[in-house]
């Protein structure tokens, strides 16, 4: 006679090991994605336009500066992102990584391979 499966309040340690590679390696990608656009921002791409006529030095200007905003958005969402990560480590640690900060359920493990710094449920997601 089987006994009745209760439901589980968080994942195995193996279960852990195995989020706390992917998100090392996910880590590991957002880190040299900042890197290269860190470097992108310190080191300027001159394309040769210095002795261009002065009537597009002005939209040469403004279209530097576009790009140089959008690529400081880009940095501030890596960092965030990273951030979320490290902080995903840290409930691996303490063993709280899966569950729901909403509902309390175990988020399944298809929602934190996909978004694994999540801290909802899709179903706490929806009502927010």
């Amino acid at each position: 006679m089987s006994t009745p499966q209760t439901e589980r309040t968080r994942y195995s340690d193996s279960e852990l090991q195995e989020f706390k590679d992917l998100i090392l390696d996910k880590i590991r990608v957002a880190r040299e994605e900042l890197n290269a656009l860190a470097s992108s921002l310190s080191n300027p791409n001159l394309n040769g336009t210095d002795d261009t006529a002065g009537t597009y030095k002005t939209l040469e200007d403004g279209s530097a500066t576009l790009e140089k905003e959008s690529i400081n958005q880009l940095a501030a969402r890596q960092k965030k992102f990273i951030e979320q990560l490290e902080a995903a480590l840290v409930r691996i640690e303490t063993k709280s990584y899966g569950v729901c900060r909403v509902t309390g359920k175990l988020i399944p493990k298809e929602r934190l391979r996909a978004v694994p710094h999540t801290t909802m449920s899709m179903e706490a997601k929806l009502k927010q």
